[in-house]
């Protein structure tokens, strides 16, 4: 059984694995869109109290058993009117994200989900509330997934194939397992590149993720507080990636918000860098589905050909 006490410090080391990237290229790009708004918490989904994560005004303190009106509005925003910005920034420069998309989320606005998906976007799943797993049980756990696979399927036409829940428990790769149909999970920041676990006997794909240049910055300390800082730290990590990608190339993972990097001023960032990325030779904009099929295929689990 998987266990997260079980601490891998060593991954590759000092020689990871070629990628192959399609195109011979040197880094693959992964824009993720959290689709979050509406399954946060409010007592409206049956919660203690209001949300107070990763938004405008941080360090609030949630109102039990209340609504918190303003911080309700600014979730709204992000399906309102940041969502489709972000959507149309893509959509003009040909480039796919995944989406990891809360099931409840998109059960109130499904509209959301079939855009994505017919703009051949990844519709992936980011569980079925936006809350903290950790003290799940297994069945609790399972219950959840699948009320977001239901609801996401409903939405974006298909079922999800990428899980990432975040605020992961220690259940959470088991629940992945047991409920099956998932190509890959990304409840990891280890690495820069995808790598298996065993679960039991099962291989399981991992495909990292990181928070380094995750647009969230803007709403904790210590963070970003202009989109100059965020466009700097993004070319950073893009440059370092690229450069060590012509001998071993990597990935780099980008983390978006429909209520943060859907605001004008940051969108106008988000869309500098969209544009320096495209400037470049040698780049994979892939979502992580693609990601994911083309590790399993390269560099199949032991045992597995």
């Amino acid at each position: 059984m998987h266990n997260h006490l079980e601490r891998n410090l060593i991954g590759y080391g000092p020689k990871p694995p070629h990628a192959q990237w399609p195109g011979d290229a040197r880094i693959a790009v992964s824009f993720v869109l959290n689709y979050e708004e509406g399954g946060e918490n409010t007592i409206l989904n049956g919660d203690a109290g209001s949300e107070v994560f990763l938004t405008e005004t941080s360090g609030g303190v949630s109102f039990a058993g209340a609504r918190d009106l303003s911080t309700e509005s600014m979730y709204e925003y992000g399906s309102r009117a940041g969502f489709w910005r972000i959507l149309r920034l893509f959509q003009e420069r040909d480039m796919r994200f995944t989406s990891w998309a809360v099931g409840r989320a998109l059960e109130l606005n499904p509209a959301a989900g079939k855009a994505m998906a017919e703009a051949g976007h990844e519709v992936a799943s980011h569980g079925w509330r936006w809350i903290n797993y950790k003290d799940f049980t297994l069945e609790q756990e399972l219950d959840h997934m699948k009320k977001a696979v239901k609801a996401i399927t409903a939405s974006a036409g298909k079922p999800p194939v990428g899980w990432y829940t975040g605020r992961f428990g220690m259940h959470t790769l088991d629940a992945v397992l047991k409920h099956g149909g998932f190509l890959y999970s990304s409840d990891s920041y280890a690495d820069d590149l995808p790598y298996w676990v065993s679960v039991g006997k099962t291989p399981h794909l991992v495909i990292p993720y990181t928070l380094e240049v995750n647009d969230m910055k803007f709403s904790v300390a210590p963070g970003f507080s202009s989109g100059d800082g965020w466009l700097q730290a993004m070319k950073d990590s893009f440059d370092v990636l690229y450069a060590e990608g012509a001998q071993t190339p990597k990935m780099m993972s980008i983390g978006l918000h429909c209520r943060l990097a859907g605001r004008p001023s940051r969108a106008a960032t988000l869309a500098r860098f969209l544009d320096y990325v495209a400037s470049k030779p040698k780049v994979w904009v892939a979502t992580r589905e693609e990601i994911a099929r083309h590790w399993i295929k390269v560099h199949p689990a032991k045992g597995k050909k």
